[in-house]
C-alpha cells in the first residue's frame, strides 16, 4: 500500500477533521453526509476510493448544526460501510470522543452494556481498526475485535501547564476519584508533582458528593485531572474542597469537554481558576465568554498516529519521547475560530 491516505470526515466534527487534514498537508475527501426528508441518514462517497486506506473522522457527540449523539453513531456506520462497498483498502474509524464510554458495565439489573453494543456496530459495518483518545476505561479496547490505538492527550495538556510554569512542587495533582487514580499518576509523574485523590459517592446518577481528600494540597495549585467534564458537578465540588483544605487555586484538565446540561454556568460560578479541554468535542461559542474555558487542539496528535498507521510504525513511540513536549507548541484556540455557536 503506497497510496496516500484519504480522510473522511460526518458532520459532527469537521472543524477536527479539517484540521487533522491541514496537519497532514492533505484535504478531507468530498463526501454527501446529510439528511433524507424522512429523517434517515444520507450517505454519499463521491470520489474513487477503490484499493484506498481510508481513515474516517467522527466524535460520538452532538454536532455543530445541533444533531444528537446517535445521529453521530449512524454516520460514522453508514460512512464505513459505503466506504467498503465502494472497494476502500483498509477503512479506519477515527474517533476522537467515543460516546457511550461511561456505560461500559452493568451498575444495576437489566442495563445495557452500550459501550459494547456501539464496537459491535462499528467492527460489522466493516471498520479494520479503531484510533480514539483517552478512553473513560482503557479496557472498552477489549469491545473489540480488531486494533485500537487509545491516543493520549497528556503530553498536549502537561506541555500546556509547563507554558504556564504549573509543574514540580508548586502544585498537586488531583484526581477526582479512585478511578482516576493511574490517570493523575501519569500526570504527577511527567510533571514532577505531588498526588492527591479525591474520594466521592454518586447517591444518583449525575451527581456526586465528596467525601475525604489524601494527600496535602495545603499551599500548592491543584490541578485536577479527569478524562471528561460532563456536568462539571464533581469537579465544583472537588474544587470546594480542596480549596477547604488551604489549596491556593484550583485548575482543571479533561481531555473532552461535553459540558452538559447547565455544566457552563456551574463552571463559570465555581471558584476554578481556568478550565482547560482539547477539542475532541466541538465546544460552543458560548463557553469561552467568561474566559475562564481554554481549548487546545490535538490535530497534530491525530495526524501524526495516522501517518504512523499508515507508514506500519509505532504508534505508542508518540507518547513515550519525553522530548515531544519540549517541542509541542500546540495553539489555544480561540472564538470562533474551531468553536461552533
Amino acid at each position: 500500500m503506497t497510496q496516500k491516505p484519504l480522510l473522511f470526515s460526518g458532520n459532527s466534527n469537521p472543524e477536527l477533521a479539517a484540521e487533522i487534514a491541514r496537519a497532514m498537508e492533505t484535504r478531507v475527501g468530498h463526501a454527501l453526509v446529510t439528511r433524507f426528508k424522512n429523517e434517515e441518514t444520507r450517505i454519499q462517497i463521491q470520489e474513487n476510493v477503490r484499493g484506498a486506506e481510508i481513515f474516517v473522522i467522527q466524535s460520538i457527540c452532538r454536532s455543530p448544526d445541533g444533531l444528537g449523539v446517535n445521529d453521530a453513531v449512524m454516520e460514522l456506520l453508514l460512512m464505513i460501510d459505503a466506504l467498503r462497498r465502494a472497494s476502500a483498502y483498509r477503512v479506519t474509524a477515527v474517533v476522537p470522543y467515543y460516546g457511550y464510554a461511561k456505560q461500559d458495565k452493568k451498575t444495576t439489573g437489566r442495563e445495557p452494556i452500550s459501550a459494547k453494543v456501539l464496537a459491535n456496530m462499528i467492527t460489522t459495518a466493516g471498520a479494520k481498526r479503531m484510533v480514539t483518545m483517552d478512553l473513560h476505561a482503557a479496557q472498552i479496547q477489549g469491545f473489540f475485535d480488531l486494533p485500537v490505538d487509545n491516543l493520549m492527550a497528556m503530553p498536549t495538556l502537561c506541555n500546556y501547564l509547563r507554558r504556564k510554569g504549573l509543574q514540580g512542587d508548586r502544585i498537586v495533582v488531583v484526581s477526582p476519584d479512585a478511578g482516576g487514580v493511574g490517570r493523575a499518576e501519569a500526570f504527577a509523574k511527567r510533571l514532577g508533582s505531588p498526588l492527591a485523590i479525591t474520594f466521592k459517592r454518586r447517591p444518583q446518577p449525575d451527581i456526586s458528593e465528596v467525601t475525604e481528600i489524601v494527600g496535602d494540597v495545603e499551599g500548592r495549585i491543584a490541578v485536577i485531572i479527569d478524562d471528561m467534564i460532563s456536568t462539571g458537578g464533581t469537579l465544583v465540588k472537588a474544587s470546594e474542597a480542596i480549596l477547604g483544605r488551604g489549596a491556593r487555586e484550583v485548575f482543571t484538565l479533561a481531555s473532552h469537554g461535553i459540558f452538559a446540561g447547565d455544566a457552563i454556568t456551574q463552571l463559570e460560578q465555581s471558584p476554578i481558576t481556568e478550565v482547560v479541554v482539547t477539542n475532541t468535542i466541538p465546544v460552543r461559542a458560548e463557553a469561552l465568554k467568561s474566559g475562564k474555558i481554554k481549548v487546545l487542539s490535538v490535530a497534530q496528535t491525530f495526524a501524526d498516529a495516522i501517518k504512523r498507521i499508515t507508514s506500519n510504525r509505532s504508534v505508542s513511540e508518540l507518547f513515550n519521547r519525553e522530548e515531544r513536549d519540549e517541542k509541542d507548541e500546540t495553539p489555544v484556540l480561540e472564538a470562533p475560530a474551531a468553536l461552533v455557536t
